[in-house]
Order: structure tokens, then C-alpha cells, then sequence
């Protein structure tokens, strides 16, 4: 039986965030990581589990889609992760049943998956006027996608916020979580983490906070 921390997994995002942070830094880029828009940070997300030895499968279809005979076709989840050391891949649902089976993978039901939002209080030409809409509206879609899945028992939402302060995040990520509440999303309290970014458009901090959603 496989077992998932949350505060663990949120340590090795922030650690993969700092590192991008300080090669911004270092290359003296005109704008920083916080101006990546949502599926410009997965590849930063997905180097962050890889390098810490997790196996990593992006934009596969949530097991409730599998029966969808055009593999084109379902709602697609932004990352499924597989345990470190073995890195196994996640199993192939047309296998099970069959001699392939036997092949060492993982199911399913075993696998973590991750969905990943981002949302930033200034953008390259000023203030995102649309930040608390953004925040609070397709975040809490995405609990749903988790929620609503009969096979997942792991999984979660990735929030990484830019603000102009720690504050405002910490605010923030505490509202977010109050709304899933209270529209009965069971989301668990966030294991977050934060550090400080160099100032390019605004935002001078960094938040990622993972939410476990119960399968």
C-alpha cells in the first residue's frame, strides 16, 4: 500500500520553486518565473518531483474517462505522480486483466494526482484585475474533477500564488480554503510553503500550497 504525504510533496515543489527563483536571479532576467502563465510553471513543477526521484506523467484522463473509446477524448488531469526511488509508470487501464498486467506499474488507485493553478496579483503590464475571480472560480472546478472520480484516493490541487506580500497570500490561501467548505468540497487544510521573489512587475512573494482532495 502506497502512502502520500502532503507536507512532503509541498516541500519538494518549494524546493524546485527556489531553485528557479535564484536562476532568475542569476540571469538577471528581465521577468521572473511569476510571469510563466499556468502550463508555462508545469514543466518547472515536473522537474521538481523528477529531480527528487518521482515518476512523473503529465495530462493523463482521470480514470471516470477511460471508458471513452477516443483516447482524445475526457477531462485530463495536469500530473500523476509515481513513488521515488522506482519511478514505475502508471498503469494502463486496457492491460488490466491481461498477460502485460504483470508489468510493474502503478494503479491508479495507488498514483497521486495533481492538479496545478496558478494565479498572480500583477502581470507584465500592471495589476490582474481578475485575481480574486481567477482564484476562486476554476480552482475549486478542478477540486471537483478529484472529488467526483470513483477510483482516485489520492490526490490534490498545487495553488502557487505571486502577491506583493506574505500576507496577502497566507490571506488568501485561507479564504480560498474556507469557500471549498463551505460549498462542501472535502478539501483538507493546506501544506504551504513561501519565500520571497525579486521584485520585476510587483509580486515579491511566492506560495505554493497543496490541498489534499479526498477521492
Amino acid at each position: 500500500m502506497i502512502t502520500w504525504s502532503t507536507s512532503e510533496l509541498a516541500d519538494v515543489v518549494a524546493e524546485g520553486l527556489r531553485r528557479r527563483a535564484e536562476q532568475d536571479d542569476l540571469e538577471q532576467a528581465v521577468y521572473g518565473f511569476d510571469a510563466l502563465d499556468e502550463l508555462g510553471l508545469h514543466p518547472v513543477v515536473q522537474e521538481a518531483f523528477r529531480v527528487k526521484g518521482f515518476g512523473v506523467w503529465p495530462e493523463q484522463r482521470y480514470p471516470g474517462h477511460w471508458s471513452k473509446k477516443n483516447k482524445s477524448q475526457g477531462d485530463r488531469c495536469d500530473m500523476v505522480l509515481t513513488p521515488p526511488p522506482q519511478a514505475l509508470p502508471l498503469r494502463d487501464p486496457e492491460l488490466k486483466g491481461t498477460l502485460f498486467a504483470a508489468t510493474e506499474a502503478v494503479d491508479a488507485d495507488q498514483a497521486y494526482w495533481l492538479e496545478i493553478k496558478t494565479v498572480a496579483q500583477y502581470e507584465t503590464g500592471g495589476p490582474f484585475a481578475r485575481y480574486s475571480a481567477e482564484l476562486l472560480s476554476p480552482v475549486a472546478r478542478d477540486v471537483r474533477k478529484i472529488w467526483q472520480d470513483g477510483v482516485i484516493r489520492h490526490g490534490g490541487l498545487l495553488l502557487v500564488l505571486f502577491t506583493e506580500h506574505q500576507q496577502m497570500a497566507e490571506h488568501d490561501l485561507l479564504a480560498w480554503h474556507t469557500r471549498c467548505l463551505d460549498r462542501g468540497y472535502p478539501v483538507s487544510p493546506p501544506a504551504a510553503r513561501g519565500f520571497a521573489i525579486g521584485d520585476r512587475m510587483g509580486n515579491r512573494w511566492c506560495a505554493a500550497a497543496i490541498f489534499g482532495v479526498r477521492g
